[in-house]
């Protein structure tokens, strides 16, 4: 016996990343390619009828509107992203229609910044999800409830699924197709797409948020700034309090209280950030570039490295390497 077609929903706000919405349904259209029938039936749904401006300007055209046709059975619910959605005021229309009918779906989620949208109204209380690393920090401290794993590219968590930002859209579509048909034809479904069927590494790799940024009063960021431009020479507390005319104590206490990290931690996100530039410039192997960078050899930055980026040296290199490479 065939089985029923699921209606996916994608949620589009105003403003929305046209990317959050075309490439999950792309993927779910590609699915019924590959399975020869309607496995999926695709919506778009919104608070108002008529076109929707996304990011980039190009509209969509709404199949639903809520609180008007947007009332039959939906199998997965999904909530697209959009750029500053971290700062802007949840709508409690949308909220209240989230809260009726994501429940009553198979499972529902969201792509990239969408995740505020369902953490607003409650949805994602007491489970793991994730959203865009830029946003990460601010999803987790609006809502405590909220396990947020900023390296994560999706989670799933029961009925939740969540995909960091963007292009990670279509791994957690990729995910649903083969939840729902299996490993087979999700991997066609990715090889017609030219696709990672499983993303390697997770979105740290991607994320520029860990950067040692200078922070605190004058003499401190002169100090972080020289840090960052000589990180291949000794940087101990020793030497950094005695540049700075202070005891080692004294030093260590008065960076944690204005920078918020040791001055340990800093140095080695200062020594990574330089190392991430010189792999990206792809002329130098990790073991150089170790050595310009303040490391004591190649080990010590790929773990220093695995901490701050979620991936090795070298596999960044791969990725990230400029045409030199």
């Amino acid at each position: 016996m065939r089985a029923k077609t699921k209606t996916v929903a994608m949620l589009a706000l105003p403003g929305v990343q046209l990317l959050d919405v075309s490439g999950p349904l792309d993927v779910f259209a590609e699915a019924n390619a590959q399975a020869g029938r309607e496995v999926y039936r695709l919506w778009i749904v919104a608070a108002q009828a008529g076109p929707l401006a996304s990011s980039s300007g190009a509209r969509l055209l709404p199949d639903r509107v809520i609180g008007r046709d947007a009332d039959e059975p939906i199998d997965t619910l999904l909530v697209a992203g959009r750029p500053n959605a971290a700062e802007l005021p949840s709508d409690r229309r949308l909220i209240d229609w989230l809260r009726l009918r994501a429940p009553k779906t198979r499972r529902y989620g969201s792509v990239c910044s969408g995740a505020f949208l369902l953490a607003a109204a409650g949805l994602l209380d007491g489970r793991r999800a994730t959203t865009h690393w830029a946003v990460a920090a601010q999803l987790a401290q609006r809502f405590p409830r909220v396990a947020v794993e900023a390296d994560a590219i999706q989670v799933r968590d029961g009925p939740v699924r969540t995909a960091a930002g963007v292009t990670a859209g279509l791994d957690l579509a990729l995910a649903l197709v083969e939840e729902d048909l299996g490993r087979d034809l999700a991997m066609r479904v990715a090889s017609q797409l030219v696709m990672f069927f499983k993303r390697p590494g997770g979105q740290l790799q991607f994320s520029r948020g860990g950067d040692a940024v200078p922070a605190g009063r004058a003499a401190l960021q002169e100090l972080q700034r020289w840090i960052a431009a000589h990180p291949a020479l000794d940087h101990s507390v020793a030497r950094l309090a005695e540049r700075m005319g202070l005891s080692p104590r004294h030093f260590s206490r008065l960076f944690r209280a204005e920078v918020g990290v040791s001055p340990a931690s800093w140095v080695e996100q200062a020594r990574v950030g330089a190392a991430r530039q010189r792999l990206e410039q792809g002329r130098e192997a990790p073991k150089q570039v170790a050595a310009h960078c303040g490391f004591s050899d190649a080990d010590a930055l790929r773990r220093a490295f695995a901490r701050q980026v979620g991936v090795t040296p070298a596999d960044y290199r791969k990725r990230f390497a400029g045409g030199a490479a």
